[in-house]
């Protein structure tokens, strides 16, 4: 009888040691303040030299592309799209620049991490994330909700002043973009997975104008998809996306993404995010700058390196930086369930490598923030790691971080 009285007690003692033991592992997690700390490679368990060949590798794979972004839009999209003119700033890039992060620590560094450059799509990730803060906080009851439910007509800011106000009678002062019968069904899930198939134009930019099909015919005349039946990647629709996070924040999304996740992961002070020249709304009596989700015709987050693997730090760790928790696992975890429609795609963006497919060599639990040019964070929760890489050739990404792994077998 003693022997079974004494199970309870037992039972709690481990349960109290097993707490402590994942306290302590928990406890145990290094967060870089302003100053980072380094390992070398040896002493973090990579190879040194399989490590300096996936470097001198990225380097040699540079892409092609003009240094000057300007250039580049208008001999790449700005060539092939209607309406392909630029309306944000461009900013010439530098050098293939890259940082491996192990378990917290930089490992590895070239180029020029402190160079700030545009990082074209990877500010989908950051405008996902001022999306989920939102939720979060309860500004966004559900992911699952109309967001026409959350945005009122929106009144642009235009400083033109017409001579005829006559000219004018008849035609609205306001940007509704969830009146139609279709915009209405999409909802913040829809919007996030890029599978709303929301009609209508932005800023200048009819959807139809992003990445058009070979069908000019077919443009604005097709039958809308119903919203979450097909994806398709579109800068129009991500714009719209920012708009309606600016609408439920009612201040400048910057200010959001600076106040609740740069500044507390002591991001350099040195990065921007910019919208369009006619992207300014008038709102609580204010002049705001609607932001762009990229740099597809300019503007976007103009970015460091550094900055970009504290980000991605942030998003290996599921949200949770040094004691705060700064995005909730659940929205992460949202933001890493693939899209049904595209399985390798999670919220904007979280690109996954579901079934290995994108990245072959890399656990298909790991996922990467990916943007033009090609800007790339990569983030492996199974081996503690995280990789920026910057202006490498698209079609070398995979045999890169292929690369890197390797690195990891200390042999």
């Amino acid at each position: 009888m003693m022997k079974y009285a004494l199970l309870p007690g037992l039972i709690l003692v481990f349960s109290i040691h097993t707490f402590a033991q994942k306290q302590k592992k928990s406890s145990e997690i290094y967060f870089p303040d302003k100053e980072w700390q380094k390992k070398a490679p040896a002493e973090a368990g990579l190879n040194a030299d399989k490590l300096k060949e996936a470097i001198s590798f990225s380097i040699s794979r540079e892409i092609k592309n003009s240094r000057d972004m300007e250039l580049s839009h208008y001999q790449s999209f700005g060539a092939k799209e209607p309406y392909g003119y630029g309306i944000g700033p461009f900013k010439e890039r530098g050098d293939v620049t890259g940082i491996v992060i192990k378990n917290g620590y930089i490992i590895a560094e070239w180029g020029e991490p402190f160079r700030v450059d545009m990082t074209h799509s990877v500010t989908k990730s950051f405008l996902s994330a001022t999306i989920g803060l939102a939720v979060d906080r309860g500004l966004i009851n559900n992911v699952n909700d109309s967001v026409w439910k959350y945005v009122p007509p929106v009144l642009p800011y235009n400083p033109i002043i017409q001579p005829d106000k006559s000219d004018q009678l008849g035609q609205s002062l306001w940007i509704t973009p969830f009146e139609t019968k279709h915009n209405r069904k999409i909802t913040w899930d829809h919007l996030l997975r890029q599978v709303s198939d929301w009609e209508g134009t932005l800023w200048g930019k009819p959807e139809w104008a992003d990445r058009p099909t070979g069908k000019p015919e077919e443009w604005m005349t097709r039958t809308r998809i119903e919203p979450g039946k097909a994806y398709e990647y579109n800068d129009v629709r991500v714009n719209v996306l920012s708009l309606a996070g600016l609408s439920v924040w009612r201040k400048p999304l910057p200010q959001v993404l600076k106040e609740n996740i740069m500044d507390p992961i002591s991001a350099s002070n040195t990065w921007r995010w910019y919208g369009y020249e006619n992207s300014y709304v008038i709102l609580d009596g204010q002049i705001m700058q609607s932001v762009s989700g990229g740099g597809h015709w300019g503007g976007g987050m103009i970015i460091n390196a550094r900055d970009m693997a504290r980000f991605g730090y942030l998003t290996l760790n599921k949200g949770k930086w040094k004691d705060k928790q700064l995005l909730s696992e659940s929205w992460v975890k949202l933001s890493t369930t693939p899209t049904p429609a595209e399985p390798t795609y999670g919220y904007m963006n979280w690109f996954l490598n579901t079934d290995k497919k994108l990245i072959p060599a890399a656990p298909a639990s790991s996922f990467f923030h990916l943007g033009n040019g090609t800007n790339v964070v990569y983030v492996d929760p199974e081996h503690d790691l995280v990789v920026v890489i910057r202006w490498i050739d698209r079609d070398a990404l995979a045999e890169f971080i292929g690369k890197v792994l390797a690195s990891l077998e200390n042999k």
